[in-house]
């Protein structure tokens, strides 16, 4: 990735949540070269305490997780007023129609599918930091307006 990629994620917090430490373990990895602070839990419960601790700017959520599935834990985190801004992006094994309009539907930004690349995974982070910084002034307008 360039160098205006790893200035735009240096210092950014990121919650990943796998319940595969291979998952974990390899975001992590990524993540941390390029500078971001990387928090990792094995599951919505889990997560749910790490999001109120470190408060992340971007958080990804493995659909198919026991206990308290990605979508469960999305549409937790969608749903309280100060997290609810926080970007979600959903990962999955499946590459379906349906698995995807149901992110949508608990409000997460984006779906990507396991396994992903390196390039793949910054390009995520990029374009939500990207958007999350110009969704301010989008947000403002009214339809037809």
């Amino acid at each position: 990735m360039s160098s205006d990629t790893s200035s735009v994620l240096n210092g950014l917090k990121i919650l990943v949540i796998d319940d595969s430490k291979t998952i974990r373990r390899t975001a992590e990895t990524l993540l941390s070269k390029e500078g971001c602070t990387v928090y990792t839990a094995v599951d919505g419960f889990d997560a749910l305490s790490k999001i109120a601790d470190h408060n992340p700017d971007l958080i990804f959520v493995d659909i198919m997780m026991p206990r308290l599935d990605g979508y469960e834990t999305c549409s937790l985190i969608k749903h309280n007023n100060t997290f609810k801004d926080t970007p979600v992006i959903m990962l999955s094994s499946k590459d379906g129609l349906f698995d995807r309009a149901r992110g949508r539907i608990v409000g997460s930004e984006q779906y990507l599918t396991k396994p992903f690349t390196k390039d793949e995974l910054l390009g995520a982070i990029t374009s939500q930091v990207a958007s999350k910084s110009t969704g301010e002034a989008r947000h403002g307008t009214g339809i037809g307006g």
